[in-house]
């Protein structure tokens, strides 16, 4: 039997009657688009990030790019961030108009290494987007001397950080503007796509929700800047809402099968994530490392053990992004990890017997090199 890197069919045997029930309460209600649910969802989740305002949107690339285009970002602007990301990091800042600039990571926490950051501001910078990567946060307080200090405006990519912390602060609520994805697979995912931006900002709120609603107001039709169709799904936000209420769970279940893990995994070579001090990690994923990455999933493979690798293929390396004239050994951190590191399997219902596969799985393959 195949253990997969993340599976949801645990979780959702689990929650089958309270996500039927949310099914439920959409279809009975009588308003399918940005009704009672979505309503509902954007004030309970900005609440639960202390923010003013949160306003759904159909996915976690659009919660970047408009959340750019709220903030000013287009043609012209160069925004601030990071390689060693999934692509719509660095799809979204292209799709506003403007141009990715990349820093490196840190080789430690494969966190966005902020020293590098003032070097790479130039006139043209108008943001910088840090990606709270793999579940915990990047250093914020330099980046945010660095925004005041140059009139900068932040975006936090919290795709994959739900609820992670630095101190007693929140991902997502030192910048101008957060954006989440509701991906299946993440700290807090839906049964399909979907994303979300917060602000404390009211006037960037606004142009937020013209922005995924083709430009224009909802109730006047008063259009501004023609945009696109970005809606949140109505069916998704109240499962949202439901699952929102379990989200603390879900993250005690993370950092339990991270225990295990870091118990199980002790000594054998493996570099295991490393939590940067004062920070909480939630786990998105559970990236390790190892110079013979790619044997170790060969050899893994006799076990029906699935792995995912975060990321092979760095964006700044790719066609498409071949543009930006990056070259080889440009980002030496970023490309280094790209060859190294992979993610075991990660999530709340994953049982102690799967995990204990894995790592007995681990510990022989790692023995055998």
């Amino acid at each position: 039997m195949t253990t997969y890197v993340w599976d949801y069919r645990a979780e959702y045997e689990a929650e089958r009657l309270d996500l039927l029930d949310a099914v439920e309460t959409v279809f009975n209600s009588g308003q399918l688009v940005l009704g009672a649910s979505v309503r509902g969802f954007e004030t309970e989740f900005a609440a639960y990030h202390g923010a003013g305002y949160c306003v759904g949107v159909d996915n976690g690339t659009n919660a970047i790019k408009l959340g750019l285009q709220a903030l000013g970002v287009g043609p012209g602007d160069e925004v601030i961030t990071v390689s060693n990301t999934a692509a719509p990091t660095v799809v979204a800042i292209d799709g506003t108009g403007a141009t990715p600039v990349f820093v490196d990571v840190r080789a430690d926490d494969f966190l966005m290494d902020t020293s590098q950051v003032a070097a790479a501001i130039t006139e043209r910078t108008k943001c910088l987007l840090p990606v709270h990567l793999y579940g915990q946060c990047v250093d914020m307080a330099p980046l945010k001397e660095l925004a005041d200090q140059h009139g900068l405006s932040i975006l936090e990519d919290c795709a994959q950080a739900h609820g992670a912390r630095q101190g007693d602060t929140i991902a997502g609520t030192t910048g101008e503007v957060a954006a989440f994805s509701f991906y299946p697979t993440k700290v807090l995912g839906a049964y399909g796509d979907g994303g979300a931006t917060i602000t404390s900002d009211e006037s960037v709120a606004k142009r937020l929700q013209r922005l995924r609603y083709y430009g224009m107001d909802e109730r006047y039709y008063t259009l501004e800047t023609p945009a696109h169709n970005s809606r949140l799904d109505e069916m998704q936000a109240e499962i949202l809402r439901r699952k929102l209420g379990r989200l603390d769970t879900y993250l005690a279940g993370r950092w339990a099968v991270a225990q295990r893990y870091e118990e199980g995994l002790a000594g054998t070579g493996l570099e295991l994530p490393r939590t940067v001090p004062g920070n909480s990690h939630v786990y998105y994923v559970y990236v390790v490392r190892h110079p013979r990455r790619d044997d170790i999933i060969e050899r893994l493979k006799a076990y029906d053990i699935q792995l995912n690798i975060s990321y092979p293929w760095p964006v700044h390396t790719m066609t498409g992004f071949a543009h930006l004239g990056y070259a080889a050994g440009s980002l030496p951190v970023t490309e280094a990890l790209a060859t190294e590191i992979f993610s075991l399997p990660m999530y709340p219902s994953l049982s102690e017997d799967l995990q204990d596969k894995v790592i007995h799985a681990v510990r022989e393959v790692l023995a055998s090199l």
